[in-house]
């Protein structure tokens, strides 16, 4: 293949990652599926091929497709242990975020509800709401029909907007300060002032830093409340498991407010926050090293800003 060829394909390699990642919900299988479409540009006649931007964007969907579809990915999936793989702020795998649905569609909330879908609900969506693709053009990237491609997005936007409590965009610095008075409550054993700053159908998911068969889930603000302290008292076994005392930083994941505990430049866990209204809807425990392969890669190009608590 010739440099041309080669040039071509790399400036298409961020839509491609990022649509794959909006589908998949995996750093890791979004760049599988972004190889294995080099491997078909590299098979194909591409003189017979007038717009490569178009035969790409067809051919990951696709393959994305295939793998939601595979029976593997089916079990474990349905075994109740999956979560998106959550990027720091500025990783290009986010894609687009110019206007609202763009930035919705790569929160850790709306993967999460996309993971209910039908595969092909799912690909219709991220391809209508993040990337703004017409029906008459969905229906050639996914061989369906112009009339099928707008009822799967009208079903997937309903069931969306139906799951999804949150209200609309919240101001960065407004929900920074909610995380903020959270971690303070959290780490000082206020359990009072935890309860006071949640929603009264606030869910909180965890993976249980792998360890667990199956998620995790907390409901009622007293539950949560509980779950957030028990999680954030800090104790020898936790220090041995992360390695060390770690450090709590403030970070943006996913477009959300969120709290990264970081040894020794490495990222051990995170907590992921949903703000609306001055209160917290949900929040997102992460701590399986292989949900935070990527964002550890990250962090360490990062210069973060001090964190809000040096020694935990």
């Amino acid at each position: 293949m010739d440099s041309a060829a080669i040039d071509r394909f790399e400036a298409s390699r961020g839509r491609l990652a990022s649509l794959a990642y909006r589908l998949l919900g995996s750093a890791a299988d979004a760049e599988d599926a972004v190889q294995d479409t080099f491997l078909r540009w590299q098979d194909a006649d591409r003189e017979r091929i007038d717009v490569p931007e178009a035969w790409l964007t067809k051919v990951i969907p696709n393959l994305c497709l295939d793998r939601l579809r595979s029976a593997q990915v089916r079990h474990e999936r349905a075994a109740g242990a999956w979560l998106p793989e959550p990027l720091l702020e500025g990783d290009p795998m986010l894609g687009p975020a110019d206007t609202f649905e763009q930035r919705e569609s790569v929160s850790l909330a709306v993967l999460t509800l996309l993971e209910r879908l039908a595969p092909v609900e799912r690909a219709v969506y991220v391809l209508r709401e993040a990337f703004s693709y017409s029906h008459a053009e969905i229906a050639g990237i996914l061989d369906i029909t112009e009339s099928a491609s707008q009822q799967h997005a009208h079903r997937s936007r309903v069931r969306v907007a139906t799951e999804r409590r949150r209200g609309g965009e919240t101001d960065p610095a407004a929900a920074r300060r909610v995380v903020e008075e959270f971690l303070a409550a959290a780490t000082s054993g206020r359990t009072e002032r935890l309860v006071a700053l949640l929603t009264d159908d606030v869910t909180a998911l965890s993976d249980g830093a792998g360890l667990a068969r199956r998620l995790l889930r907390y409901t009622t603000r007293e539950r949560v409340a509980a779950y957030v302290r028990a999680g954030f008292k800090p104790t020898p076994a936790k220090r041995r498991m992360a390695g060390g005392s770690p450090a709590m930083h403030m970070a943006r994941l996913n477009g959300s407010p969120a709290v990264v505990a970081v040894v020794d430049e490495r990222v051990v866990g995170t907590v992921v926050f949903e703000v609306s209204d001055g209160k917290i809807v949900s929040l997102c425990g992460i701590a399986a090293a292989v949900r935070l392969a990527r964002l550890n890669e990250a962090w360490r190009q990062h210069e973060p800003e001090a964190p809000v608590i040096s020694a935990w």
